[in-house]
């Protein structure tokens, strides 16, 4: 077998779109393994969103620490947490990076990157500045990346951290998973501002929108954000608009009309890749039909990983603390 190294460049091309496609999917059918469980728990889904999460850890080094919202799921396993051991720690099972102790809110895994995430609207981000101070003054070269959604842009943190991280050129990352919507106020209703990538430019940070459903998109613009930020440039502002499939949470009643979600479901990142993957001649039938089952028989794994671990005892409750 060839070295993944030494392959040529469309090969590595191709490889690598193969795995972005599996990786949604397998964030796609997760969601809806949690779904199954007896009590899923308080839970924020990123159905409609892969294509963030996937295009956005495909451009990071396994150096680089991402932190991201309360909407975590599809974040953590496109970092790499294994899908058994995140299944138990959403459900509050040991087992899991956080031994149930996290879950959805504050799940966290720094061996790979994942410095964690935050349950508090916008309390990730003065964080995220925080841990690029650090990189800088370690000289690690490392370059912070931090996810947050739309509803976060109306908080002050954000405006005081592109403040700081302007001023001393921190190696900050900003990414604005942009759905339409904070709950259920949509963002022209809640933001004044006519791209919310004009946030940026009071403070002189170099700002990007791009189509969140793209996954290739994601990645390259990701990937060129990360590149000047990491030679020293200072912060960068992405926005990512994308479209949320499901409600704000599973304990959330759905707002939008009938009519609104039917358009939304075009906007679709898994169904959009495949397609393009099919129009490309990357992927055909029988292709497809053996990642789903690969998916299949992950997810299938993950359960049963769930299932046999063990709850918590009471007593390590305040390990840690």
């Amino acid at each position: 077998m060839v070295a993944a190294g030494h392959l040529p460049r469309d090969t590595r091309d191709y490889v690598e779109r193969l795995r972005r496609l599996k990786s949604m999917l397998l964030l796609r059918s997760f969601e809806s393994a949690l779904l199954r469980q007896p009590k899923p728990g308080f839970q924020l889904l990123s159905c409609g969103e892969e294509a963030v999460a996937v295009g956005v850890c495909a451009a990071l080094e396994r150096t680089d620490p991402l932190l991201c919202s309360g909407r975590s799921i599809a974040t953590a396993l496109a970092r790499g947490v294994p899908a058994g051991g995140l299944l138990a720690e959403l459900i509050g099972k040991d087992g899991g990076p956080n031994r149930g102790r996290a879950g959805r809110a504050h799940v966290s895994m720094p061996s790979i990157g994942l410095f964690g995430a935050h349950g508090v609207v916008g309390g990730n981000i003065s964080v995220a500045a925080g841990v690029a101070l650090a990189q800088q003054q370690l000289g690690t070269r490392a370059v912070a990346c931090c996810l947050f959604g739309d509803g976060a842009c109306g908080a002050g943190v954000l405006h005081e951290t592109l403040n700081i991280a302007a001023l001393w050129c921190l190696p900050l990352v900003l990414v604005c998973n942009n759905n339409g919507y904070a709950v259920s106020t949509s963002v022209r209703e809640g933001l004044a501002p006519a791209h919310l990538t004009d946030l940026a430019g009071p403070f002189g940070v170099p700002a990007m929108a791009v189509d969140g459903t793209d996954v290739d998109a994601v990645a390259a613009a990701t990937a060129e954000a990360v590149a000047k930020t990491r030679a020293g440039q200072g912060p960068f502002f992405l926005e990512l608009q994308c479209a949320r499939l499901a409600t704000h949470s599973t304990l959330t009643r759905e707002e939008r009309s009938p009519r609104e979600l039917e358009q939304l479901r075009n906007r679709d990142p898994l169904m959009l890749y495949e397609r393009r993957l099919r129009t490309e001649a990357i992927l055909d039938d029988a292709l497809w039909t053996h990642m789903r089952s690969e998916v299949d028989a992950e997810i299938a794994e993950a359960e049963r990983f769930a299932e046999t671990a063990p709850w918590p005892d009471a007593e390590t409750a305040l390990l840690d603390a």
